[in-house]
């Protein structure tokens, strides 16, 4: 039998009118990655208030307002929207979707009440797993092996709605959080792109977490960034790369004339070599061309470490400098 050719033009779906919102580098990734899709019109672009930042204190715009402007998208940035007139202005531009990516702000209802189809967020992990302001660090110094990205409807909980589209990210022995950051932010903007193309066709699920398995991700302080040498080489493995590089890692040592020095330690990586029996947090020297530093039970060895007020040394340059250990 002989095939014949459907002619007829293909149904041209709607573009959905898209209001994003979002503040940090995650967010405007996830920005870049939406604008190229050809589903969606993004209509308008809300951003944190500039702040001032540098030597200088001269406000400095957002990542995510600086891709909107280089698009030429209208930019908003309330204090909050505790003003009327903000909701007003928002419901103006007539969404059909909310995109929200780490913006910054508590959205009240009378803000996810205004797009006619759905407010979306878009999180860094696998729902209701790491709920909250810190996922993927958290995730990290939990030792997971697994993290990704959820979109999900928004709701009044934290993170707490239903899930449109997950998917999964291995976390690597030696990730951190700035690898995963980024990772995770290009996974994001494809998430969210195949998240508008079900929208657009209508065809979709909305999947309900289940929340006696969720955990919480709080935000990040740093204080939780110093590094108890008392504990395991791999628990203290999985804080340092969750604290890298921001706030970072950090050890008070006591070095050969007596004076205190706080020393930022980089991700390196578990030494199949016990530690000694000596104290530990103890620097032992180079040893594999990495600096090699006593914990609980392994030693632990990390390419570099930053003296505070000096630049980042290799194990090399610290020895020599720091412990009188010059060939």
């Amino acid at each position: 039998m002989e095939e014949v050719a459907n002619n007829e033009p293909a149904v041209k779906l709607k573009k959905l009118r898209t209001v994003f919102m979002g503040t940090p580098d995650f967010a405007a990734e996830n920005l870049r990655i939406l604008l190229a899709f050809e589903g969606a019109e993004v209509v308008g672009v809300y951003s944190q208030p500039d702040r001032p930042c540098g030597r200088g204190r001269k406000c400095k715009p957002s990542p995510v307002k600086q891709v909107a402007l280089e698009n030429g998208i209208d930019v908003f940035q309330p204090l909050n929207f505790k003003d009327q007139k903000d909701i007003d202005e928002l419901a103006a531009l007539k969404p059909d979707v909310l995109v929200v990516a780490a913006y910054g702000l508590i959205l009240p209802q009378s803000v996810l009440d205004i797009p006619t189809i759905h407010p979306l967020n878009i999180h860094a992990s696998l729902l209701p797993q790491w709920r909250g302001a810190a996922p993927i660090q958290r995730a990290i110094e939990a030792g997971d092996v697994v993290t990704g990205i959820s979109i999900m409807k928004m709701e009044a909980g934290l993170d707490t709605g239903p899930v449109l589209v997950q998917r999964a990210l291995r976390i690597g022995h030696n990730d951190h959080a700035g690898t995963i950051h980024d990772e995770l932010a290009k996974l994001g903007g494809i998430c969210i792109c195949e998240a508008m193309a079900r929208l657009q066709t209508g065809a979709y699920s909305l999947k309900p977490q289940d929340d006696a398995i969720a955990t919480y991700a709080k935000k990040l302080e740093k204080s939780e960034g110093e590094i108890d040498w008392n504990r395991p080489a791999q628990a203290i493995h999985n804080q340092i790369r969750a604290m890298y590089p921001w706030p970072g890692a950090f050890f008070q040592w006591d070095n050969q004339d007596g004076k205190i020095i706080r020393l930022n330690v980089a991700p390196g990586e578990v030494s199949e070599e016990e530690t000694p029996k000596i104290d530990p947090g103890t620097i032992l020297g180079e040893m594999d061309g990495k600096l090699a530093i006593t914990s609980a039970d392994k030693i632990y060895l990390t390419p570099e470490v930053k003296p505070q007020g000096k630049k980042a040394m290799d194990a090399t340059a610290f020895a020599c400098g720091y412990m009188k250990a010059c060939n």
